[in-house]
């Protein structure tokens, strides 16, 4: 089995307990059904599951050094970038930007709502990777190499910033590490540190609802039921669960005590619900398809598709570690999904879709490998039907003499 085909194991096992999951946290305490085989399978998290399925499908099947360049010699990378910011500036306008909660994060398109800062997670990367790519001999320059990415990407991490820091710090820390990868010079990043910090703590000490979650951070207990109130929520139904957990459907917390209980602390309820061993195992399977994935990027045969590669899988792993670290009182509370787990049509179908860019490359990188194995071959049987063929040894005579040496005095 492919290494490829692991990573899609792992992605429909994490789309399969997302379904579940999201199914039983929404369930209310007075639903007329309880939790049935019929309601999971009808619902719309398994209608966005099978959506997903097939962007990861599509996504296999699209060439990867296509987003390189189109045919023709075109790039799709100034596209890209225009329509970044184009959608992150629509979620404020009045007729299709949809405010939830305080926030414009969405657009609406009728029949279903998008998240522009999903498109953007994911389509930064490819224009790094581009970037880096055709600038690869001067990387470790500061004007031609590192400044370009670093300003497209602090603009976009920007707009992202006012209504969603969390995502923002993940999007631009995944650029960073591809620039480092890539070759840009480590003194470059450092340099960006003192101004990226100063811009996040701008962004908190301006925002009230931010500095009451860092403030619930350091101490959740001081106002249990204000701003402390989901920090400790959120703790509860992590310890609630112990080992077995209460069962599929059992939960209690879900039963309007914890708040976001089917989106950003979905892990909560698992770990409610299933215990430590579901816990685990949701671990697992995001800890085995991240394997997979470098394994890909050992075997992948182009530096795009390498660059490409690692940002789906920083990506992924970023944002899964950030999102644990919230649901269980490691870091302050911040609005980001669990990758596939969380419910989400755009951020299940984006992310889906870049995990079927990792089968593709996967998929051209055994196509290389069993074409140059063909070709070593057939260059081995050429080599060895022209090898001389060495005279077979005569039997020696008896008297010890070699009787196709030369006679003494013959030269």
């Amino acid at each position: 089995m492919r290494l490829g085909h692991g990573m899609a194991l792992c992605a429909l096992a994490l789309l399969v307990a997302g379904v579940v999951m999201v199914t039983s946290a929404g369930l209310e305490l007075d639903a007329a059904t309880p939790l049935t085989l019929e309601g999971i399978l009808l619902g719309r998290p398994a209608l966005y599951a099978a959506l997903a399925l097939g962007m990861l499908w599509l996504g296999s099947i699209v060439p990867v050094d296509r987003l390189y360049t189109l045919r023709g010699g075109l790039s799709p990378i100034p596209w890209l970038v225009i329509g970044m910011i184009v959608l992150l500036l629509a979620v404020h306008l009045p007729v299709i930007g949809k405010a939830e909660k305080g926030a414009h994060r969405w657009i609406n398109l009728g029949l279903f709502t998008f998240q522009p800062s999903e498109f953007a997670k994911w389509a930064l990367p490819i224009v790094v990777a581009w970037h880096c790519c055709r600038r690869a001999g001067t990387l470790h320059r500061l004007r031609d190499g590192f400044l370009p990415p670093i300003a497209i990407a602090a603009v976009v991490c920007g707009l992202i910033a006012v209504e969603d820091l969390g995502t923002a710090v993940l999007v631009f820390a995944v650029c960073v590490a591809m620039l480092v990868a890539a070759g840009c010079r480590l003194r470059y990043v450092a340099g960006l540190a003192a101004p990226a910090l100063a811009g996040i703590g701008i962004l908190i000490v301006t925002s009230p609802y931010r500095v009451n979650r860092i403030l619930a951070y350091l101490d959740p207990f001081q106002e249990p039921a204000g701003r402390g109130y989901h920090v400790i929520q959120s703790i509860a139904a992590v310890a609630g669960g112990g080992i077995s957990g209460r069962g599929i459907g059992n939960s209690v917390q879900k039963f309007g005590y914890l708040p976001e209980d089917t989106t950003d602390f979905i892990y909560a309820i698992v770990c409610e619900e299933l215990g430590a061993a579901g816990a685990l195992m949701i671990i697992a399977l995001y800890a085995i398809l991240l394997l997979c994935g470098l394994g890909i990027l050992r075997r992948a045969g182009t530096p795009f598709a390498r660059l490409l590669g690692l940002g789906i899988i920083l990506t992924i792993g970023l944002q899964a570690l950030m999102n644990l670290f919230v649901v269980t009182g490691l870091a302050p509370t911040k609005g980001i999904a669990l990758p596939l787990l969380s419910r989400g049509g755009s951020g299940w179908l984006l992310t889906a879709f870049s995990i079927g860019l990792m089968l593709s490359i996967d998929r051209d990188s055994a196509a290389a490998e069993s074409e140059g194995e063909a070709e070593d071959a057939e260059d081995g049987m050429v080599d060895a039907i022209d090898e001389p063929v060495p005279r077979a040894e005569t039997e020696r005579d008896p008297s010890g003499l070699d009787p196709f040496a030369a006679e003494p005095g013959l030269r």
